[in-house]
């Protein structure tokens, strides 16, 4: 229902002007299922969800494992990007990993990119309490999204009470984005070019701003290189214009536009059909597609992708 309301025109505009969004934006839309659901239901069948088939994975978890991680379903891929978290989960097995969701509630973006600290604090604390005792070196908390796991190296520390203060510093040193992770582990000769396809892919990647302010977009290129016949570029962009709900807003929509339109826009204009467009962030990725009608992929995507089936 959800979904018919948010693609039809006539109902959408009128949401959309109720919730004060330009009519011109689409908006986003939501899976047949959660991540979460899909975890619990699938995580050692082969089932169909929606209109996507996980294909069966042939580690088997707990002490023939590589190593244990645990996956922060952050509240954007478990409703909305679900599709590249079950690609992630289904990656990392493949690769040997053992894949577990902990128990956590949402990261708290929302509120934090609005001001509302307050809020912001509870969900930072509460997260931390949940994760604290089970997180280590040896198995890390990893994240699809930079705007959401990005928030335990950044503003959880801040707002961490005088009691998890220390518990959230050491949090934030075993917490990585899902290509960091990645990164790392082919670094370390976990993970072979082999188990990849040797075709020849274009590449041209978008970074996120909060993954090139408190990290880098190196580990993306680094997973992104690892097929052996994989070339990737980066584009030389700033913003891509989204910044979360700024680009939604009715006030805001033209600016949000022109920003894409400076780099990133004419940048993926110009790539051939080809071309693979990757980019981490949500909101980046749903900015290129209202931009340019490209559907640009999360790097985990194009890494799943290229698995030799």
């Amino acid at each position: 229902m959800y979904n018919f309301m948010v693609t039809t025109p006539v109902i959408s505009n009128t949401i959309k002007r109720l919730s004060g969004f330009n009519v011109k934006r689409s908006m986003p839309t939501l899976y047949k299922t959660t991540l979460q659901k899909w975890h619990n239901k699938n995580n050692r069948s082969n089932r169909e969800v929606g209109n996507y088939t996980a294909q069966p994975t042939s580690i088997a978890s707990g002490e023939n494992a590589i190593k244990t991680v645990y996956l922060f379903c952050d509240e954007f891929t478990n409703y909305n990007d679900t599709v590249i978290g079950i690609k992630a989960i289904t990656l990392l097995k493949k690769l040997g990993y053992e894949v577990i969701i902990p128990k956590h509630i949402e990261s708290g973006r929302a509120w934090l990119s609005k001001g509302l600290i307050r809020e912001g604090k509870k969900i930072a604390n509460k997260n931390i309490d949940l994760l604290k005792d089970i997180i280590t070196a040896n198995t890390p908390l990893i994240g699809i999204e930079p705007s959401a796991i990005l928030t335990f190296r950044d503003e959880y520390i801040d707002l961490a009470t005088d009691q998890n203060f220390d518990a959230a510093k050491a949090l934030a040193k075993n917490v990585f984005l899902i290509d960091e992770f990645i990164a790392s582990e082919i670094d370390k000769g976990q993970i072979s070019k082999a188990l990849f396809t040797k075709d020849k892919k274009l590449i041209q990647l978008h970074g996120h701003c909060q993954q090139k302010a408190l990290s880098s977009i190196a580990p993306s290129v680094k997973l992104l290189s690892l097929p052996e016949n994989y070339s990737v570029a980066t584009i030389p962009s700033g913003c891509c214009g989204m910044a979360g709900s700024f680009g939604y807003e009715k006030e805001h929509y033209d600016l949000s536009m022109k920003i894409g339109e400076l780099v990133l826009f004419p940048a993926v204009r110009k790539q051939d059909e080809a071309v693979i467009v990757a980019a981490p962030g949500t909101s980046c990725r749903h900015q290129i597609k209202d931009g340019t009608g490209k559907i640009a992929l999360h790097p985990v995507e194009v890494l799943y992708d290229a698995l030799l089936k």
